[in-house]
């Protein structure tokens, strides 16, 4: 007999971790906190940090936190990443905003596929063992011109 696993959409993470409301929370961790194999997406990931930031308010940090618990969690398996590497990109958003969810998730990937370049023109991607290409150079300060 063949376990098939099921993918976990933003809406039961968000439902989980807010518990709002209370009957689809308690529902989502039924699931969740279940034995039953579930694939979180990186999707899923970067949509539920942006809705639980900008709808929610929730602080970054408490945020990082509640999810590094859900993806250590035994049933839960992320889609595209192995554990330790999206904990480790989950890991690179604590404690500011200089880094983005979904730029932590896609460097997770470059460096799980062995991808050692990423374009971006984004000074704040994260560049741990990847390259960035496109970044332009920093604008030098504007000069002063003073008539002769």
């Amino acid at each position: 007999m063949r376990v098939t696993s099921r993918f976990l959409d933003t809406s039961y993470l968000v439902r989980y971790l807010t518990n709002d409301p209370p009957e689809m929370a308690e529902q989502a961790a039924r699931i969740i906190e279940s034995e039953e194999p579930l694939v979180l997406s990186e999707v899923a990931l970067a949509e539920t940090a942006y809705v639980l930031t900008s709808v929610y308010g929730t602080a970054r940090d408490r945020l990082v936190d509640a999810l590094l618990e859900v993806v250590q969690l035994r049933n839960i398996q992320i889609a595209n990443l192995s554990k330790p590497i999206a904990l480790e990109a989950l890991r690179l958003c604590r404690g500011s905003k200089r880094i983005s969810f979904a730029d932590a998730l896609l460097w997770a990937q470059a460096r799980e596929r062995g991808v050692d370049a990423v374009y971006s023109f984004d000074r704040r991607f994260p560049s741990d063992g990847v390259k960035i290409i496109g970044m332009p150079p920093p604008t030098p300060p504007a000069r002063t011109s003073s008539a002769h």
